[in-house]
């Protein structure tokens, strides 16, 4: 079959962008620079309070994206929960996550799933239908090697990773060793910038740690670096543009990225791109796909005094971050979106 016409589904949360938004966003633009017509179909997704869950992935289920205005749709690729649940009879996914706090993050801090008879009944079925609607489609693929485990351990299907780039692959340059650390991503829980606000208790002077990125634990962590008496070497950025982000990749000292069992992690590779060293944690995920410790980073225990040893070595031993930072740098030019395109298409 000739494709010509594609749809990329994608679970949109209201005033939220993160990785899986420009993940969204980059396959859609490398899709049309092949050629391809694409459009974005987008349903918005809110995951409280629990019992409205089924209802949104209803709501997919309820598209039949064979054509449109009597123009068939050759290809549906699906990304992130519940998105794949839309009909079509050459549907494909591209799977970022599923509904996380039902899956590895079920009885952890992270979730709001408990063992009570509620949740465990939302929890199986949630299960179930994922791998019912998964299922359907010709070829299952997902963003990175740790998300394809969890499909296989709850679900029992098999996947293939396919790695990309990050959106900002092509602009990120090195600049100098600077003074301080980055910390790049959403202000959440699951991704714990509150270990490195802790570190920074550790870390010698004058070394800073930057945090580019906003959410809803902000104040909270505001109120953490205060606590701790680091607030004048810790600063919160906010949301930044792309500029400025390139900026602060490319005069970083390292990166500092120890998110809790992440998918994949663009900022892993955006790092690499900026040739500078990551410092991720042991639990981490995706990242440990890409960071090989004393090689390209570090990798150490999900602790701030582990994490401030990292810094404080990159710190004292520029050298070490500016080799381990061109280490990084081979391991990521090697991820383009050819082959990523390719299977897609061809599934």
């Amino acid at each position: 079959m000739d494709i010509r016409t594609i749809v990329v589904c994608e679970t949109q949360v209201p005033f939220v962008e993160g990785g899986a938004e420009l993940h969204v966003r980059s396959l859609i633009a490398q899709l049309r620079a092949r050629g391809y017509a694409v459009e974005r179909v987008a349903l918005p997704f809110k995951w409280y309070p629990k019992d409205e869950i089924l209802a949104h992935a209803a709501a997919w289920r309820l598209l039949d994206l064979s054509e449109s205005n009597g123009r068939p749709i050759d290809l549906v690729i699906g990304t992130k929960f519940p998105s794949y649940f839309a009909r079509h009879d050459r549907k494909v996914a591209w799977l970022i996550h599923q509904y996380r706090a039902a899956y590895e993050l079920c009885g952890t801090e992270f979730s709001d799933f408990d063992h009570l008879e509620g949740d465990v009944g939302l929890r199986a079925s949630l299960l179930e239908l994922d791998t019912a609607m998964l299922g359907e489609c010709r070829r299952v693929y997902t963003n990175a090697g740790n998300t394809a485990g969890r499909l296989k351990k709850f679900n029992g299907l098999d996947a293939e990773p396919l790695y990309h780039p990050p959106h900002l692959a092509d602009r990120l340059a090195p600049g100098i060793y600077g003074d301080y650390v980055l910390g790049v991503g959403r202000l959440e829980s699951v991704k714990r910038a509150h270990l490195a606000i802790e570190a920074m208790a550790r870390v010698d002077r004058p070394i800073e740690l930057r945090l580019a990125g906003d959410g809803s634990q902000r104040a909270n962590l505001e109120a953490l670096a205060s606590r701790l008496g680091v607030s004048d070497r810790v600063r919160f950025l906010g949301a930044v543009d792309d500029e400025t982000l390139l900026g602060l990749y490319a005069n970083a000292l390292a990166v500092a990225y120890v998110p809790y069992d992440e998918d994949f992690g663009y900022v892993t590779l955006e790092g690499f791109l900026a040739r500078k060293p990551v410092i991720t944690a042991a639990d981490s995920g995706g990242t440990l796909e890409f960071v090989v410790d004393d090689v390209n980073g570090a990798v150490v225990p999900p602790d701030a005094e582990a994490i401030a040893a990292a810094i404080n070595r990159y710190a004292g031993a520029r050298r070490t971050a500016a080799l381990h930072g061109d280490s990084g740098w081979a391991r990521a030019r090697q991820i383009t979106w050819d082959g990523v395109i390719e299977k897609l298409v061809s599934a």
